[in-house]
């Protein structure tokens, strides 16, 4: 159906002609009163009756323009009426018309036109944002340009009650996590490039290739109904203009890694892709060894390259294509402790090691055609490629301890982890805007996301009397710790996504105070998971010492294979042999752990723009939505007699109201009421059970209803928000706002109190509250003659309180997993109590010289990172302070050199284990070190 609704609509397109419109928009100041914002003046088009007048700010809009050449007439009691000849307006587009009136003569040389499209104009977002009905916050192209950020995740902190840390692909929306937001590319879903989180990471997104990022926080129909925290929406670029060339290079230096002997995963690429992926990773074994490789020189890298161009076919149609394509690595070296505190301390590396080398590979590309001035059609192709390439040495100085080490439990416990994991991310859309007799639009969506996520061939070798090593005694030698043959292992892993998704929205205008909107939009989700482990099984350990630990290919070779039977020094292990006639030694193996996954989420939904004179505007909606999940699973460490398999599918109804008071021309009033919903992730239902050196964590399938299926399902979300903002000159802004969230039957992470130490998701109580206020504010203290700010300061905060009841989940017959607390409440998983981000932007003019220096910081306090069970406390992120630099030089229209300086702070990232018995102990910690870095970059 959705195909042949697609197939529909693009023909529909290609079939259907009308006219759509462009815009004018601009501020007028008077020059003779230091330029400051000219009130109720006058703005016509000459020889027509469409006209406005300018807001307290001196900003006007005139919509709806049909394309054409006009002269513009802005007069003002006591003031000389100017005129302003060949005002191109271009449909689809906004053209920009900012004047200085006076009392005296007026010259058109103090007259600034631009022409842009409006989602990439700062003043139109602005004004959009003024007189929409419904909350929502977007920051444009041409704001990232004037305060130098580089990717979207540094927009988003510009918004109030956002947080983004320094390293992490993380960002916390008023204070809530990553599984209660959702992230789209032009209204379609995203996925995420990391298939243990729901949100694709918005560093990936550079300037470049985004015109705006918007983020609702208050919930509209048109949402899915997976919404309880916010939306982030990144629209792509759609270049109109002349063609031009655009090439960056750039390189810098990690202050950790600067001078350090850099080590790598043996087999992938230096760009970040692994090419083994169609080899049986049996045969992937025997053919190569373990041991990392020397890395390149850890200097980081980048290059980009973007261009655009347009043809027109006669007055009305346009064919654009927009390109963009960019590369980066970086090296950081972390350094710190990592620990394992079960019910006790298990395992204790004092001293970690850890290489890390990140790589970024992106293209974009765009093709829209505009059939004539009110029908136009866009394909948006982007392709992600990130890699994350980890060396892990723990226990490097010989005082690693195991409390099961059968040597010595008190030194020498030592474990080498080589582990690479690439995510591949293949986005295709295709839209369509169209308009009909100023009455009726149409717009619609189709996408198909593809997503290969990896870890192929991660290594790790466990040594016990690793200090014997470090004596420089050629006789004395560590030895393999052999507890289990997988303690000495080879993994590899495989996660596929497709997702097809669609949306339709047709909308009425029935007068100037009313429209309509009906719509669909849809998706369907499926995921195919398998891993396997070969464990290397060590005959004689004693008489097997490890004599280079920099050299574990000389013992893990082909001549060292156990074959024939007794003449080797190892065996290679697989749980679950092909054919148990041959067995499980030597021989390739099937897969240890599967899941398979599908989502189906259908919604229908109705809304209402309904303006009350000119201060009352109203949105009420309603969205009828129907999900419907499963999972199918064959996985080791579960009870025997479970099924294998959950399903649920549910109706629901989600109801939602936005209310906007316009106090005055600068100021609004906003409350909104919502009901959405909260459904689990994949990685939260699966089973499996993923480990690392120092932690495990798995899924719960009665996430879905539990064994017998009488269960929550999903969390219903009831949201309150209550907002005032003052729009108080160009890019100038005051907001206050409150919020509330009742979360019925919330899902956490639960760190399980026993010797497994797993955390896995409990639905751990019937409801959590969230309440909270946040404050954003921009202001201008120096700008230009048109309102541009010279110099600008931006703050915004937010302070949210949670607070949920606990329950004890004994497992049985009712639940796979039980878990137990010995308190009644705590805070909520994953939400931080406050946020704050602020930045300061100086942005002079000295003729062809125009730099920009921004300086930004961003905190977040403490927050949960997995709820403590039993008697045992939390182990809680701890806060986070970060400040970056960025200079950025303009040399004319053509050259530019940029100088960043991020994490100038350095603070650690620290996990801690509260409550243990024996005082906090810090489970894993490390600093990023400081990144130096220069791009330069030429546009033709």
């Amino acid at each position: 159906m959705r195909l042949l609704l697609t197939s529909v609509l693009i023909c529909f397109t290609v079939f259907t002609f009308a006219q759509q419109n462009g815009s004018i928009v601009g501020k007028l100041t008077d020059k003779d009163v230091n330029n400051e914002p000219l009130a109720f003046a006058n703005v016509l088009i000459k020889g027509t009756s469409k006209g406005t007048t300018s807001d307290f700010d001196g900003l006007y809009e005139i919509p709806a323009v049909e394309p054409g050449t006009y002269t513009l007439v802005f007069s003002f009691l006591g003031y000389e009426t100017l005129e302003i000849p060949n005002v191109v307006v271009e449909a689809d587009k906004v053209t920009q018309v900012n004047a200085a009136l006076g009392a005296g003569s007026v010259s058109l040389d103090e007259v600034v036109i631009t022409t842009s499209t409006r989602k990439d104009s700062e003043i139109a977002l602005l004004l959009e944002q003024k007189k929409s009905l419904v909350m929502q916050e977007a920051i444009s192209a041409e704001a990232l340009s004037l305060k130098g950020i580089d990717d979207a995740a540094g927009a988003v902190a510009q918004i109030s009650g956002i947080s983004k840390q320094q390293g992490s692909s993380n960002v916390y929306v008023r204070g809530l996590g990553d599984r209660y937001q959702t992230t789209t590319l032009n209204g379609l879903s995203l996925p995420s490039n990391d298939v243990n989180k729901k949100n694709i990471n918005l560093d990936l997104f550079t300037s470049g290739i985004i015109e705006n990022v918007a983020v609702s926080k208050a919930y509209a129909s048109s949402f899915y109904g997976d919404f309880a925290a916010g939306n982030v929406n990144i629209t792509s670029k759609d270049y109109t203009g002349d063609g031009y060339l655009e090439v960056s290079l750039g390189s810098g230096q990690n202050s950790n890694a600067a001078g350090e002997d850099f080590v790598r995963s043996e087999g992938p690429s230096n760009f970040g892709f692994y090419n083994r992926y169609d080899n049986n990773p049996f045969a992937i074994i025997l053919s190569h060894g373990v041991d990392p490789q020397s890395a390149w020189d850890p200097i980081n890298f980048s290059g980009a390259i973007e261009g655009g161009y347009s043809y027109s076919f006669g007055e009305a149609s346009r064919l654009s294509f927009f390109g963009a394509a960019s590369f980066s690595n970086g090296y950081e070296i972390w350094e710190g402790p990592a620990r394992d505190f079960t019910n006790v301390l298990k395992i204790d590396f004092p001293n970690v090691r850890e290489y890390a080398y990140k790589t970024t590979t992106t293209a974009l590309g765009n093709v829209g055609y505009r059939i004539n001035e009110n029908h136009k059609v866009n394909f948006n192709s982007l392709f992600i490629n990130s890699s994350s390439d980890a060396v892990g040495y723990y226990g490097i100085e010989g005082r690693g301890t195991n409390r099961d080490a059968i040597i010595d439990t008190d030194q020498g416990f030592y474990v080498m982890n080589v582990q690479f994991n690439q995510d591949m991310i293949f986005v295709n859309q295709l839209t369509g805007t169209h308009k009909f007799d100023d009455k009726i639009t149409l717009d619609w969506g189709t996408g198909f996301n593809k997503v290969f996520s990896d870890e192929p061939d991660r290594k790790r070798f466990t040594l016990e009397n690793y200090q014997l090593a470090l004596d420089n005694d050629p006789g004395t030698n560590p030895v393999f710790y052999t507890n289990i043959a997988f303690d000495n292992q080879r993994f590899f892993q495989i996660i596929e996504d497709d997702e097809l998704n669609s949306f339709l929205n047709l909308g009425f205008n029935l007068s100037e105070q009313v429209t309509l909107n009906f719509g669909y939009n849809g998706k369907r989700k499926e995921r195919k998971f398998n891993s396997i482990r070969y464990g290397y099984e060590i005959h004689d350990r004693d008489n097997t010492p490890v004599t280079d630990v920099n050299n574990f290919n000389a013992i893990f070779n082909l001549e060292n294979i156990n074959i024939p039977d007794g003449n080797g020094l190892y065996d290679l292990i697989v749980l679950n042999p092909i054919s148990n006639e041959i067995g499980n030694r030597n021989r390739p193996g099937l897969s240890e752990n599967t899941y398979k996954g599908t989502l189906n989420v259908h919604g229908l939904y109705a809304s209402a723009q309904i303006s009350l004179g000119e201060k009352w505007g109203i949105v009420p909606g309603i969205r009828v939505e129907s999900f419907a999940q499963d999972v199918v699973y064959d996985v080791i460490n579960i009870r025997p007699d479970d099924p294998g398999e959950r399903n649920v599918y549910e109706n629901i109804f989600l109801p939602s109201l936005n209310v906007r008071y316009a106090l005055n021309e600068d100021s609004n009033l906003r409350f909104a009421f919502s009901k959405t919903a909260s459904f689990p992730e994949f990685k939260e239902v699966a089973p499996f059970v993923y480990e690392s050196v120092t932690q495990r964590v798995g899924g719960n399938p009665d996430l879905l209803g539990g064994l017998s299926g009488n269960g929550a399902t999903y969390s219903d979300v009831y949201s309150f928000d209550l907002k005032y903002e003052w729009f108080m000159d160009q890019g100038e802004i005051i907001s206050l706002a409150a919020f509330a969230k009742t979360i019925k039957d919330p899902v956490n992470r639960v760190v399980a109190a026993d010797a497994t130490g797993t955390q896995r998701y409990f639905r751990t109580g019937e409801q959590a509250e969230v309440y909270g206020i946040e404050l954003e504010a921009r202001k201008n203290l120096l700008s230009t003659a048109d309102g541009i700010g010279v110099l600008s300061l931006g703050l915004n905060a937010a302070y949210t309180k949670t607070e949920q009841d606990l329950v004890d989940i004994p497992a049985g017959s009712e639940n796979t997993f039980g878990t137990s607390f010995d308190r009644d409440s705590d805070e909520l998983e994953g939400a931080s109590p406050f946020i704050m981000n602020a930045d300061i932007n100086f942005s002079p003019v000295f003729g062809e010289y125009r730099p920009k220096a921004t300086l930004t910081y961003s905190y977040f306090s403490d927050r949960i990172f997995s709820l403590g069970a039993g008697s045992l406390g939390n182990i809680v992120e701890k806060s986070v302070p970060t400040l970056n630099f960025v200079w950025r030089n303009s040399f004319g229209e053509h050259f530019e050199a940029n100088l960043s300086a991020t994490n100038l702070l350095n603070p650690d990232i620290s996990l801690v284990r509260e409550g243990t018995g024996i005082g906090d102990i810090v489970i894993r910690e490390y600093n990023l070190g400081v990144n130096i870095g220069l791009t330069l970059k030429y546009k033709l």
